[in-house]
């Protein structure tokens, strides 16, 4: 019974000495995709667009850190040409809205000023806006998306966070099995997007 009486109050002490912390995060994003076009990979450009949300800091024991967020995040890709497809002669352009639940996981060392850190954040994410230059293509679309996103950041003063982030989305971005992206002739696959997403957060 001691034993337990004593768990239970390690317990509530390092709940009590956890510092935790509710944020505003936002910031730029780049994203881009690919086609598999038979035995040609065509690479999409960059679309600059943006995300934001609210995240919610968690310090724990040993350097570590837990950040879940939810964010309005947007990615797109475009394209011009596609070698041996016809497009209409249309530029392809994708642009999507998702509403992102992530689960950051940090590393980092105190340096009373500043904590540098590591970062992996798997996340899930559902369509909520979204834009075609293809208007047939929304209909393919994917509306679920998911992956994972690895990084590095410094916090400052333990309130300013500064991070950048390698993000994959596993997946397609449209379905395969669509008949709109069956009738367009020698595309194999679209793969998700994938970039680079730099954020600001303000903790409070």
């Amino acid at each position: 019974m001691k034993k337990l009486l004593t768990l239970a109050a390690v317990m509530l002490a390092s709940a009590t000495m956890a510092h935790a912390q509710i944020g505003i995060v936002g910031g730029f994003t780049s994203s881009k995709s690919s086609i598999d076009t038979k035995n040609v990979s065509a690479n999409f450009q960059n679309v600059s667009l943006y995300h934001i949300g609210v995240a919610y800091q968690l310090d724990l024991p040993m350097g570590f850190a837990v950040q879940p967020k939810l964010t309005y995040q947007m990615k797109g890709a475009k394209l011009s040409d596609i070698e041996g497809v016809n497009l209409s002669s249309a530029n392809l352009e994708s642009k999507t809205g998702y509403i992102e639940l992530g689960a950051g996981l940090q590393y980092g060392i105190d340096l009373l000023v500043a904590r540098p850190f590591l970062v992996v954040e798997p996340f899930i994410g559902y369509q909520v806006t979204g834009s075609e230059s293809i208007s047939q293509l929304a209909e393919a679309k994917n509306k679920l998306e998911y992956g994972f996103a690895l990084g590095a950041g410094v916090e400052v003063l333990e309130h300013v966070q500064l991070t950048i982030q390698w993000f994959k989305n596993l997946g397609n971005v449209y379905d395969a099995d669509n008949n709109v992206i069956a009738a367009l002739p020698g595309i194999k696959d679209m793969t998700g997007y994938n970039g680079v997403k730099v954020t600001l957060g303000l903790f409070f």
